[in-house]
């Protein structure tokens, strides 16, 4: 008995035969369109392994192996598996997917995990990859510090809220993982982005639809709340240090107290994005007001609070730049999660989870992307002359060399969602809004901190 399923590009099985049906306990109906080739095996073999099979098969023509795989039922059996690239209409043609054409064997067969592939495991299931969105506004802050004069932050404290953000955007995550798991949001996804080999350095990143770490048997319900209780942990850990640390610095209580009124503020919020009562990514546009807050203008605030090395008085001129300073930030972040939502329009609305994408439609949500992006530049334009006063040897030609260049690059950005926001090609436009936040940040870190003109 052979079995033989022919998946696309991002391994949505698009076909099989009555041996694939008996081999793995699936029903045509249970996968065609709705399940990726994935599910076939374990977890960590798919980290490890898939994607160097499939690029040895384009390689080569292609790509023979054995491996372990799984029954629906959860059964693990032995298997020699042949993977062949497929073409439209001939090798000289646009590549559309694979074919794997699978035998069960009789000889037992071991796929030894390696210790970097437990890492990426890690990786997967907390989607700290993406921790970058929350670490750059920390580091933008301590440029901005670093911009107007000397010694103005401890380096100490700064490495701490580095760490102590890294760990709270963990806790958010696996907590929203949770509950898209426990709630169905996740089960009812078949459209989900993956980045695929789409991008090298991306390469097999989730983009949409959560982890998918459950999914794959990487972790449990179980073991993802533990694990996010204990990032949460880790995160007081660092906050608690970080407060004596200021009460040092300052010989006052008054920035600690900011910084633990902001902390709680961003816990909470980074719990109820996706927990009930409020449920937040549900409520109409309140989950995109809370990733602008608490990626954006909230972390700017309480980075300020935590690192700096004099009392910031609460409606002083340095309390507000440093809520200006996360606007532009929170902005961009916020159209990293937006553009996420397209290919998830019809799960989470199936889920009731009300985004602006479900309430405005994917057609009309694409002028809320541009909204966001024209809005960033809009504020950095207004924001120019209070950094030109503040901070040392500031630039303005380099200014709006900067902006227009990050200006043009968005516009293409936008381009290719106008063109392509119902198709599968979008995902293009989902992995370059995440670069593009990147190098906004890289470079208004360098605006910031104009060390190179001493």
């Amino acid at each position: 008995m052979k079995s033989v399923i022919i998946c696309d590009m991002e391994g949505v099985i698009l076909n099989l035969n009555k041996g694939a049906e008996q081999m793995f306990g699936y029903s045509n109906l249970e996968l065609v369109g709705k399940k990726r080739v994935s599910i076939f095996s374990p977890g960590e073999i798919v980290l490890q392994n898939v994607f160097g099979w499939l690029k040895q098969a384009n390689k080569n023509g292609s790509y023979q192996t054995k491996t372990n795989f799984l029954k629906k039922d959860g059964t693990l059996f032995n298997a020699k598996i042949t993977i062949t690239p497929n073409f439209s209409n001939g090798k000289n043609n646009p590549q559309t997917g694979y074919c794997g054409i699978t035998e069960v064997i009789d000889e037992k067969v071991k796929v030894p995990i390696k210790f970097t592939t437990k890492i990426i495991k890690f990786v997967a299931i907390t989607r700290a990859g993406f921790t970058s969105a929350s670490l750059f506004p920390v580091l933008i802050v301590a440029s901005y510090f670093a911009g107007i004069g000397d010694n103005l932050f401890n380096p100490l404290s700064l490495i701490l809220t580095l760490a102590g953000i890294f760990s709270l955007q963990l806790f958010s995550n696996l907590y929203n993982d949770f509950f898209d798991v426990k709630d169905g949001t996740d089960g009812l996804n078949d459209e989900y982005f993956n980045v695929g080999m789409n991008d090298p350095i991306l390469e097999g990143a989730q983009l949409s639809g959560g982890s998918r770490a459950i999914e794959l048997g990487l972790t449990t319900l179980k073991k993802t709340k533990y694990l996010a209780n204990i990032m949460l942990i880790c995160s007081l850990v660092s906050a608690t240090v970080i407060l004596l640390l200021s009460y040092l610095n300052t010989n006052s209580y008054q920035n600690a107290i900011y910084v633990s009124i902001i902390a709680v503020i961003g816990i909470s919020l980074g719990y109820l994005y996706t927990a009930k009562p409020l449920k937040l990514s549900a409520r109409k546009g309140l989950g995109e007001l809370t990733i602008f807050l608490t990626f954006g203008p909230l972390l700017t605030l309480g980075t300020g609070f935590a690192i700096s090395a004099d009392t910031i008085s609460l409606f002083s001129n340095e309390f507000y730049n440093l809520i200006f300073l996360g606007v532009p930030v929170g902005l961009l972040t916020t159209n990293i999660l937006f553009i996420n939502q397209f290919p998830d329009y019809k799960s989470d609305k199936l889920a009731g989870k009300n985004n602006l994408v479900v309430l405005f439609g994917k057609k009309s949500a694409r002028w809320i992307y541009l909204i966001f992006l024209l809005l960033t530049y809009a504020f950095m334009f207004y924001y120019v002359d209070i950094l030109n006063e503040n901070i040392s040897n500031f630039s303005l030609t380099l200014f709006y060399v900067f902006n227009s260049i990050l200006i043009i690059i968005g516009l293409f950005i936008v381009f290719h969602i106008f063109k392509n926001y119902d198709n599968r090609s979008l995902v293009r436009s989902n992995i370059n809004t995440i670069y593009y936040q990147m190098l906004f940040s890289i470079l208004y870190i360098i605006i910031l901190n104009p060390f190179y003109l001493n």
